[in-house]
């Protein structure tokens, strides 16, 4: 699926938060998003989740135009689109292996495939002795790779990867990275993250797109 922004803006109220934005991102790629707070980052991503509308300009999924697609065709898109959040989002009272089972349910996965689905992806993340564990069990890097798993079991041809490590340290920081790289590479996903992280930026040698104060730099 082909990301285009072409010229969009967000304000909200007074407060510009994105100003002619343009770019692209091809379908297998990995790219990281960085700027200070407040560059305009998460709206970013959030637009891109339809969370919220341009204020002008066009964003496309595919051939899936935004702000014109009906409802249908932007719901079946965005159920292409995992994402990963800084905070992990994981629901509290459930199981690593019924959070991963919910949203497949949700995206309507074959109940017959569900199960064969959370092993794999257990497995790919390395969590195969914590999936009956409830996330107050964990620590921050399981926390972290089980939010991956349910993002990647809904078999995504994006993920949307919010600050992912701000809340670990180096060594798990580097073993997110380093799982993305791996998802990224074995399935022709495209990863885009936000970032603080130069260190991570530098190292991997990939494509930045970098925001101040809402612009493009």
């Amino acid at each position: 699926m082909k990301i285009v922004f072409d010229q969009v803006d967000k304000k909200f109220g007074i407060v510009n938060a994105l100003k002619d934005i343009s770019f692209e991102i091809d379908q297998g790629e990995f790219v990281f998003i960085t700027g200070n707070s407040g560059a305009g980052k998460s709206t970013l991503l959030k637009l891109i989740l339809n969370q919220l509308k341009p204020s002008s300009g066009k964003i496309l999924l595919g051939d899936v135009d935004l702000s014109l697609g009906n409802k249908d065709d932007i719901n079946n898109t965005r159920r292409k689109i995992g994402v990963v959040f800084q905070d992990y989002q994981l629901i509290s009272d459930k199981t690593i292996e019924e959070n991963i089972a919910l949203i497949l349910d949700i995206v309507n996965y074959p109940k017959e495939k569900i199960q064969s689905r959370i092993d794999q992806v257990i497995k790919e993340v390395n969590l195969g002795t914590r999936r009956f564990l409830f996330p107050s069990q964990l620590a921050g890097g399981e926390l972290q790779r089980a939010a991956l798993a349910r993002a990647l079991a809904i078999e995504p041809e994006v993920i949307l990867a919010d600050e992912p490590t701000g809340n670990l340290d180096p060594e798990n920081s580097w073993n997110l990275v380093k799982l993305l790289k791996e998802i990224n590479q074995k399935n022709n996903t495209t990863i885009i993250m936000t970032t603080h992280n130069n260190d991570i930026v530098e190292s991997m040698g990939k494509r930045v797109i970098k925001l101040k104060e809402g612009e493009l730099v």
